[in-house]
């Protein structure tokens, strides 16, 4: 079957398993940092959060970002904060400014 030829509904639950094979993947991953991420892709996992939060809303489904940071994250973000994020880089916030759009 072509993409193109996929029921909406379809189309929704593929685009669904590709997320969450994301946050599979992320979570698999808890040695890359937001900031490579943001410095390589311009996304992070707050990123995704965010992007959430969105699609909820345009749902008119109120989800509060700090449990879409949870979903997202794996655990409440403090806590993978505090076993997972390392400080920045001087090197890292530098090509974060040179790559964040002005």
């Amino acid at each position: 079957m072509k993409i193109d030829e996929l029921s909406p509904a379809h189309q929704q639950a593929l685009e669904a398993a590709a997320f969450r094979r994301l946050l599979e993947h992320l979570d698999s991953r808890k040695d890359v940092q937001n900031i490579d991420l943001m410095n390589l892709a311009g996304f992070c996992r707050n990123c995704l959060s965010k992007w959430y939060v969105a699609a909820a809303k345009s749902d008119d489904i109120e989800v509060d970002y700090e449990d879409a940071r949870t979903r997202v994250y794996g655990m409440p973000y403090a806590d993978w904060k505090e076993k997972y994020q390392g400080e920045a880089t001087s090197a890292q916030l530098e090509k974060l400014q040179q790559t964040t759009p002005k």
